[in-house]
């Protein structure tokens, strides 16, 4: 853990400002789900609460089954990191940050087909030289929970009809599992 040097005091509602600067750096949006941890040391620990991540094992099976059915690699993401991944070194991907272009496709709720060379690329992994060629958002409730992507198998791929309704298809499972 690493001190801030921020001291905030607690109103008489017990609420706790988290300044703005530590928002943008973790990534806390207003409405964001926080979980709350305490420790025998008498520290309070706020973390992101991610549905997605909280049925990880689901999504590794969901990416699994894609990879196969679209024959090209598949990661699976919560609003800010890499969840499940098959068809690539999962040490590699394991808790990488989402980019801010599919941020970007996310905050829109936008799907993202790259179906010609013309088209703008899209590297859904901070970090990671290896572009998507379908992205699709994953809805639950109504909000933003998270991505699916397949990732291009080579330089040149483009996505067909079938991965792109594929995509499609694994962000609403996902979002329908989280709903149950």
């Amino acid at each position: 853990m690493k001190a801030t040097g921020i001291v905030r005091r607690i109103d008489d509602l017990g609420r706790v400002v988290i300044p703005k600067e530590i928002r943008r750096t973790m990534r806390i949006r207003e409405g964001d789900p926080l979980e709350i941890y305490t420790s025998a040391d008498g520290e309070v620990i706020f973390k992101k609460y991610s549905v997605v991540n909280e049925m990880a094992e689901n999504a590794s099976q969901v990416a699994e089954v894609m990879t196969k059915l679209a024959g090209c690699p598949t990661v699976v993401f919560d609003r800010d990191h890499v969840v499940a991944v098959s068809g690539v070194g999962k040490k590699e991907f394991s808790e990488r940050r989402v980019s801010q272009a599919l941020e970007e496709y996310l905050e829109t709720r936008k799907n993202y087909v790259y179906k010609s060379g013309s088209d703008q690329k899209v590297y859904p992994v901070e970090g990671i030289d290896r572009s998507a060629i379908a992205c699709s958002p994953i809805l639950s409730q109504g909000d933003v929970t998270g991505a699916v992507a397949f990732l291009a198998p080579d330089e040149k791929s483009v996505a067909n009809e079938v991965q792109s309704n594929l995509i499609q298809a694994a962000a609403q499972f996902l979002g329908k599992q989280m709903e149950e």
